[in-house]
């Protein structure tokens, strides 16, 4: 409905135009939101107002003059009822009720394809998240990202890209050496804790750190990691790049031979260096080291070779808050080797676990590391994923320990799944009861009139069009958010309508087909956060 409506206000804005009322001009970006309360409409535009600026006329003017253009057959014929003019220069739309009252019978026909689009339709994205060293078990901050990433590639999904989760695998590099050393428990040990002690014990045979340390690693990632991400975070990758394969690929050789070959390499101090600057770094960094070295850039620029050799037309990394310093270098890194698609890179910032205001810890063995396998086993990964997901990755986050842990509807998660819940009692009982369950081809849903089922019928409607906005802007939290919003109203709904009516047949089939779409729309997205719709709690 957001695209109808922006391309009716193209044409009428057009229009105009022709009629020299408006001026010559290029049309901007025309951009449909949804007004903070019902009473000013279903969708709103201000176009009228960033055309007053552009021809110095007044908004109000302006907004009447299309809306007049809009009203009547325009309107109607995309399942508008009506556009009014608000100051100082909105113009509202109203959705009409036969398109609401249809909208419950296309939902119950499409059912789990409600909401599916082609927006991203042979288009391949590669989503990396995670990623994190192979040197200990993962954080909350590793938990943000990753839930995050893995309900960003369901959204991508439904939109219609063809998406791969990838995680790549630090196993090369300083921090397994210092991994080693660790295990070793020498003068050069950086990394503690009860894993520590454990790898301590299985590798006491093995005294080269190198040895060790490669051995630790890839115990960690496989037994602690992987058993984390699978079974606890619930999250499938479909790659497990690793960069001592990229370098025994030759990645890292081709990567620097490639970069030199496009003369965009110099040396200088002994050292050879990417003229990152020229693609808006804020300087050029270091390929190959003074002593002959190839530095962590270098492998990051033959694993970014390694995707585009892929074919991948969109890349997405997901980083820790601590990763920001990377974001310019590897954008620039991609645009010096001729990569043009989209690359976006989301920085998860730091979450802190809190209880009654104040920070907690979830262990004696952490210190002050919070490890994500501790707070799924306190508060369930249902909940843990929901909490995550209701925040934008790029805002600091307080995790609230003890809201996570009430089994109330104060607890947005039990709220969101006792709607689904309700409803699922709901249809049971009217089945007990012989009362036909809806198919989409209901022959009173004329008779949904009731604000509160207008209302709850405006939210499922929203469903696809947040699908596609989300799959654009990435902005994952608006999908919790919508869910809560779309629970409140099914629970007001039921509070003020009763759906079976034993001496009204009629309008207990209209109901019933519109708690059916709701139960549709609240179960896809539960689906694409990553949470359970339960029919019993």
């Amino acid at each position: 409905m957001k695209k109808l409506i922006a391309e009716i206000i193209k044409n009428a804005v057009l229009s105009l135009q022709k009629e020299g009322n408006l001026g010559d001009f290029e049309i901007p970006k025309i951009e449909i939101d949804y007004p903070k309360e019902e009473k000013f409409g279903d969708y709103s535009s201000n176009i009228a107002m960033i055309l007053g600026k552009k021809i110095g006329k007044n908004p109000m003017e302006t907004a009447d003059q299309i809306a007049k253009l809009l009203n009547g057959q325009i309107v109607n014929d995309i399942g508008l009822e009506k556009a009014e003019v608000a100051a100082p220069g909105y113009i509202n739309f109203y959705l009409s009720q036969k398109y609401l009252q249809d909208k419950v019978a296309e939902i119950n026909r499409a059912e789990n394809n409600f909401g599916n689009s082609e927006i991203g339709r042979g288009i391949k994205i590669n989503n990396e998240f995670i990623s994190a060293n192979p040197t200990g078990p993962l954080t909350v901050g590793n938990g943000r990202g990753g839930f995050y990433g893995d309900s960003l590639s369901r959204i991508l999904r439904k939109a219609g890209y063809e998406v791969a989760n990838e995680y790549y695998v630090n196993d090369a590099g300083e921090q397994v050496m210092k991994l080693g050393h660790s295990v070793l428990k020498d003068d050069e040990a950086v990394y503690a804790g009860e894993y520590i002690d454990a790898l301590n014990e299985k590798y006491k045979g093995i005294s080269d750190a190198q040895e060790v340390g490669e051995k630790a690693a890839e115990d960690i990632l496989q037994n602690i990691i992987q058993k984390t991400v699978k079974e606890k975070m619930q999250i499938n990758f479909d790659n497990w790049v690793s960069e001592k394969k990229i370098q025994s690929d030759k990645y890292v050789d081709r990567v620097i031979d490639l970069l030199k070959e496009k003369k965009l390499t110099y040396e200088s101090e002994g050292a050879l260096w990417l003229k990152t600057t020229e693609f808006g770094d804020d300087k050029d960094r270091v390929l190959i080291k003074s002593n002959g070295q190839k530095s962590y850039f270098a492998n990051d620029c033959g694993y970014i070779l390694n995707k585009l050799e892929r074919n991948f037309k969109v890349l997405i990394i997901g980083l820790g808050a601590d990763h920001h310093g990377y974001v310019s270098r590897l954008k620039s890194a991609a645009k010096a080797l001729g990569f043009s698609g989209d690359f976006s890179i989301i920085v998860s910032q730091l979450v802190r676990v809190v209880k009654d205001g104040k920070e907690v810890r979830m262990s004696k063995r952490a210190g002050n590391v919070v490890y994500i396998d501790d707070l799924l086993s306190e508060v369930g990964h249902d909940v843990a994923r929901f909490f995550f997901l209701l925040y934008s990755p790029d805002t600091h986050m307080n995790f609230d320990l003890g809201l996570a842990k009430e089994h109330s509807e104060k607890n947005p998660v039990f709220y969101v799944q006792y709607a689904y819940a309700r409803i699922c009692s709901i249809l049971r009982k009217a089945q007990e009861m012989g009362v036909r369950l809806p198919s989409g081809e209901s022959n009173f849903l004329e008779l949904l009139t009731h604000e509160k089922e207008l209302s709850l019928i405006k939210e499922v409607n929203k469903f696809p069009e947040l699908v596609e906005e989300i799959a654009e802007s990435y902005a994952v939290h608006k999908l919790p958010q919508h869910v809560i919003r779309l629970a409140d109203k099914f629970h007001s709904f039921y509070n003020a309508c009763q759906v079976i009516e034993e001496d009204n047949l009629e309008m207990t089939l209209a109901r019933l087909d519109l708690i059916k779409s709701v139960k549709i729309v609240l179960e896809q997205t539960l689906d694409l956060i990553g949470v359970e719709a339960p029919e019993k709690m």
